[in-house]
Protein backbone atom coordinates (compact mmCIF):
# COMPACT_ATOMS: atom_id res chain seq x y z
CA UNK A 1 0.00 0.00 0.00
CA UNK A 2 1.18 3.31 -0.65
CA UNK A 3 2.39 5.84 1.93
CA UNK A 4 2.14 9.58 1.55
CA UNK A 5 4.04 11.54 4.78
CA UNK A 6 2.53 15.15 4.86
CA UNK A 7 4.59 16.11 8.28
CA UNK A 8 8.28 15.41 7.68
CA UNK A 9 11.26 18.18 8.48
CA UNK A 10 14.51 17.90 6.66
CA UNK A 11 17.58 20.15 8.22
CA UNK A 12 19.34 19.55 11.80
CA UNK A 13 17.78 20.85 14.75
CA UNK A 14 18.60 22.68 17.74
CA UNK A 15 18.45 19.35 19.92
CA UNK A 16 20.63 16.57 21.08
CA UNK A 17 20.15 14.74 18.30
CA UNK A 18 21.99 13.49 14.79
CA UNK A 19 19.37 14.52 12.08
CA UNK A 20 19.76 16.93 9.13
CA UNK A 21 20.56 15.40 5.81
CA UNK A 22 18.28 14.27 3.66
CA UNK A 23 19.77 10.85 3.15
CA UNK A 24 18.03 10.12 6.81
CA UNK A 25 14.52 11.17 5.09
CA UNK A 26 14.93 8.49 2.26
CA UNK A 27 16.31 6.11 4.43
CA UNK A 28 13.78 6.04 6.78
CA UNK A 29 10.97 6.17 3.81
CA UNK A 30 12.70 3.01 2.38
CA UNK A 31 12.13 1.31 5.92
CA UNK A 32 8.92 1.86 6.56
CA UNK A 33 8.01 2.38 2.97
CA UNK A 34 7.05 5.82 2.28
CA UNK A 35 6.61 6.72 -1.18
CA UNK A 36 6.76 10.57 -1.06
CA UNK A 37 6.59 12.99 2.47
CA UNK A 38 6.44 17.00 2.30
CA UNK A 39 9.01 18.50 4.71
CA UNK A 40 9.86 21.83 5.86
CA UNK A 41 13.11 23.53 6.51
CA UNK A 42 14.12 23.48 10.25
CA UNK A 43 16.13 26.49 9.62
CA UNK A 44 12.92 27.89 8.03
CA UNK A 45 11.15 27.32 11.09
CA UNK A 46 13.06 27.63 13.80
CA UNK A 47 15.21 30.59 12.81
CA UNK A 48 14.98 32.05 9.22
CA UNK A 49 12.27 31.50 6.81
CA UNK A 50 13.73 33.13 3.85
CA UNK A 51 17.17 31.14 3.95
CA UNK A 52 15.38 28.13 4.73
CA UNK A 53 13.07 28.46 2.13
CA UNK A 54 15.76 28.79 -0.08
CA UNK A 55 17.86 25.90 0.96
CA UNK A 56 15.36 23.28 0.47
CA UNK A 57 14.19 24.46 -2.61
CA UNK A 58 17.73 23.09 -3.40
CA UNK A 59 17.41 19.75 -1.34
CA UNK A 60 13.97 19.46 -2.92
CA UNK A 61 15.39 19.57 -6.77
CA UNK A 62 17.78 17.20 -6.03
CA UNK A 63 15.59 14.81 -4.41
CA UNK A 64 12.25 13.87 -6.45
CA UNK A 65 10.76 12.20 -3.34
CA UNK A 66 10.82 14.99 -1.13
CA UNK A 67 8.09 17.86 -1.41
CA UNK A 68 8.41 21.27 0.38
CA UNK A 69 6.18 23.75 2.44
CA UNK A 70 6.96 27.63 2.30
CA UNK A 71 7.10 28.42 5.84
CA UNK A 72 5.73 31.38 6.47
CA UNK A 73 6.82 33.51 9.20
CA UNK A 74 3.40 35.38 10.79
CA UNK A 75 5.39 38.07 12.38
CA UNK A 76 7.56 38.65 9.19
CA UNK A 77 5.22 38.79 6.08
CA UNK A 78 6.08 42.03 4.37
CA UNK A 79 7.37 39.72 1.36
CA UNK A 80 6.40 36.42 2.16
CA UNK A 81 3.79 36.78 -0.47
CA UNK A 82 6.07 37.26 -3.45
CA UNK A 83 8.61 34.66 -1.91
CA UNK A 84 6.34 31.71 -1.73
CA UNK A 85 4.40 32.14 -5.06
CA UNK A 86 7.45 31.35 -6.25
CA UNK A 87 8.30 28.57 -4.35
CA UNK A 88 4.89 27.31 -5.55
CA UNK A 89 5.35 28.24 -9.00
CA UNK A 90 8.32 25.39 -8.93
CA UNK A 91 5.60 22.86 -8.50
CA UNK A 92 8.42 21.40 -6.10
CA UNK A 93 6.40 23.37 -2.82
CA UNK A 94 3.12 21.92 -2.55
CA UNK A 95 1.75 24.32 0.49
CA UNK A 96 2.84 26.71 3.32
CA UNK A 97 3.80 25.38 7.09
CA UNK A 98 3.12 27.51 10.00
CA UNK A 99 4.71 27.26 13.52
CA UNK A 100 3.25 28.83 16.33
CA UNK A 101 5.21 28.32 19.12
CA UNK A 102 8.60 29.44 17.65
CA UNK A 103 7.28 32.08 15.18
CA UNK A 104 5.59 33.42 18.87
CA UNK A 105 2.02 34.00 16.75
CA UNK A 106 -0.72 31.99 18.78
CA UNK A 107 -3.91 30.91 16.46
CA UNK A 108 -5.76 33.91 17.68
CA UNK A 109 -3.11 36.78 17.57
CA UNK A 110 -3.39 39.44 14.55
CA UNK A 111 -0.31 38.03 12.94
CA UNK A 112 -2.13 34.67 12.69
CA UNK A 113 -4.63 36.49 11.18
CA UNK A 114 -2.74 38.34 8.76
CA UNK A 115 -0.98 34.98 7.81
CA UNK A 116 -4.40 33.25 7.49
CA UNK A 117 -5.12 36.03 4.92
CA UNK A 118 -1.70 35.04 3.25
CA UNK A 119 -2.45 31.32 2.62
CA UNK A 120 -6.05 31.69 1.82
CA UNK A 121 -5.20 34.15 -1.03
CA UNK A 122 -2.59 31.56 -2.10
CA UNK A 123 -5.07 28.51 -2.12
CA UNK A 124 -2.84 26.02 -0.77
CA UNK A 125 -2.93 23.80 2.10
CA UNK A 126 -1.58 25.03 5.42
CA UNK A 127 0.73 22.77 7.88
CA UNK A 128 -0.37 24.40 11.22
CA UNK A 129 1.65 23.32 14.24
CA UNK A 130 -1.19 23.45 17.14
CA UNK A 131 -0.35 22.86 21.12
CA UNK A 132 -2.89 23.78 23.41
CA UNK A 133 -6.74 24.47 23.60
CA UNK A 134 -6.67 28.00 21.37
CA UNK A 135 -7.18 24.90 18.35
CA UNK A 136 -10.76 25.78 18.96
CA UNK A 137 -10.73 29.20 17.03
CA UNK A 138 -10.07 27.29 14.14
CA UNK A 139 -13.65 26.65 12.80
CA UNK A 140 -14.64 30.40 13.48
CA UNK A 141 -11.13 31.77 12.04
CA UNK A 142 -11.69 29.74 8.52
CA UNK A 143 -15.24 30.73 8.08
CA UNK A 144 -14.09 33.77 7.29
CA UNK A 145 -11.61 32.68 4.98
CA UNK A 146 -13.50 29.89 2.14
CA UNK A 147 -10.28 29.07 0.04
CA UNK A 148 -7.82 28.36 3.38
CA UNK A 149 -7.60 24.25 4.23
CA UNK A 150 -5.88 23.59 7.78
CA UNK A 151 -3.67 20.51 8.47
CA UNK A 152 -3.79 20.37 12.33
CA UNK A 153 -0.49 19.26 12.74
CA UNK A 154 -0.31 16.99 15.98
CA UNK A 155 -3.84 16.93 15.97
CA UNK A 156 -4.41 20.15 18.74
CA UNK A 157 -1.04 18.19 21.26
CA UNK A 158 -2.51 17.83 24.52
CA UNK A 159 -5.84 19.69 22.96
CA UNK A 160 -6.96 16.75 20.83
CA UNK A 161 -10.31 16.77 22.23
CA UNK A 162 -10.54 20.51 21.44
CA UNK A 163 -8.77 19.44 17.84
CA UNK A 164 -11.29 16.81 17.32
CA UNK A 165 -14.60 18.81 17.90
CA UNK A 166 -13.18 22.30 15.47
CA UNK A 167 -12.55 19.15 12.62
CA UNK A 168 -16.35 18.05 13.58
CA UNK A 169 -17.46 21.53 12.74
CA UNK A 170 -15.67 22.86 9.74
CA UNK A 171 -14.83 20.71 6.64
CA UNK A 172 -11.64 22.59 6.09
CA UNK A 173 -9.78 21.06 8.90
CA UNK A 174 -7.69 17.70 8.74
CA UNK A 175 -6.29 16.00 11.48
CA UNK A 176 -3.00 14.58 11.49
CA UNK A 177 -1.66 12.60 14.42
CA UNK A 178 1.76 12.67 14.76
CA UNK A 179 3.36 13.30 17.96
CA UNK A 180 5.89 12.30 20.89
CA UNK A 181 3.41 10.72 23.33
CA UNK A 182 0.94 8.72 21.26
CA UNK A 183 -2.23 8.93 23.72
CA UNK A 184 -4.12 5.89 23.60
CA UNK A 185 -7.73 6.94 21.69
CA UNK A 186 -7.04 10.02 20.14
CA UNK A 187 -8.34 8.49 16.20
CA UNK A 188 -11.15 6.98 18.02
CA UNK A 189 -11.99 9.89 19.84
CA UNK A 190 -12.13 12.47 16.77
CA UNK A 191 -14.26 9.38 14.62
CA UNK A 192 -16.67 9.23 17.54
CA UNK A 193 -16.46 13.03 17.31
CA UNK A 194 -17.78 13.37 14.00
CA UNK A 195 -14.40 13.27 11.44
CA UNK A 196 -15.16 11.89 8.84
CA UNK A 197 -12.21 9.51 7.24
CA UNK A 198 -11.73 11.63 4.34
CA UNK A 199 -9.99 14.12 6.45
CA UNK A 200 -7.39 12.05 8.37
CA UNK A 201 -4.16 12.50 7.43
CA UNK A 202 -0.77 10.89 7.91
CA UNK A 203 2.16 12.42 9.07
CA UNK A 204 5.21 11.28 11.12
CA UNK A 205 7.53 14.20 12.35
CA UNK A 206 10.67 12.74 10.86
CA UNK A 207 13.33 12.90 11.23
CA UNK A 208 12.73 13.76 14.42
CA UNK A 209 10.30 11.10 15.23
CA UNK A 210 10.74 7.57 13.93
CA UNK A 211 7.66 6.98 11.73
CA UNK A 212 7.37 3.71 13.49
CA UNK A 213 5.16 6.27 16.06
CA UNK A 214 2.66 7.34 13.97
CA UNK A 215 2.44 4.05 12.18
CA UNK A 216 1.56 2.50 15.16
CA UNK A 217 -1.41 4.76 15.63
CA UNK A 218 -2.58 4.16 11.89
CA UNK A 219 -2.51 0.16 13.26
CA UNK A 220 -4.51 0.54 16.64
CA UNK A 221 -6.88 2.58 15.23
CA UNK A 222 -9.54 -0.09 13.99
CA UNK A 223 -9.49 1.14 10.83
CA UNK A 224 -10.87 -0.94 7.76
CA UNK A 225 -8.57 -1.27 4.55
CA UNK A 226 -10.11 1.76 2.77
CA UNK A 227 -10.00 3.45 5.67
CA UNK A 228 -6.53 2.70 6.33
CA UNK A 229 -5.64 3.24 2.34
CA UNK A 230 -7.61 6.90 2.64
CA UNK A 231 -5.73 7.66 5.64
CA UNK A 232 -1.97 6.05 4.67
CA UNK A 233 -2.52 7.95 1.48
CA UNK A 234 -5.33 8.64 -0.74
CA UNK A 235 -6.57 11.58 1.31
CA UNK A 236 -3.29 13.77 0.65
CA UNK A 237 -3.62 13.05 -2.97
CA UNK A 238 -7.11 14.75 -2.80
CA UNK A 239 -5.86 17.36 -1.07
CA UNK A 240 -2.44 18.11 -2.97
CA UNK A 241 -2.92 16.45 -5.73
CA UNK A 242 -0.69 14.03 -7.31
CA UNK A 243 2.75 13.51 -5.02
CA UNK A 244 5.01 10.68 -5.72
Amino acid sequence: MRIIDVHGHWGPWPFHMDVGDARLNLELMDRYGIEAQIVSASEAVVLDAEAGNAALADVLAANPRLYGYAVVNPRRLERAADEVRGYLASGRFVGVKIHTTYARAPIGSPQMAEAFDLVDELGVPLLLHTWGADVALLPELLAARPRLRVIVGHAGGDAWREAAHAAAACDRLYLEHCRTVPDAGRVAYARAAGVPIERFLFGTDSTLIDPCVALGVVRDADFSDEERERVLWRNAVDLFGPLG
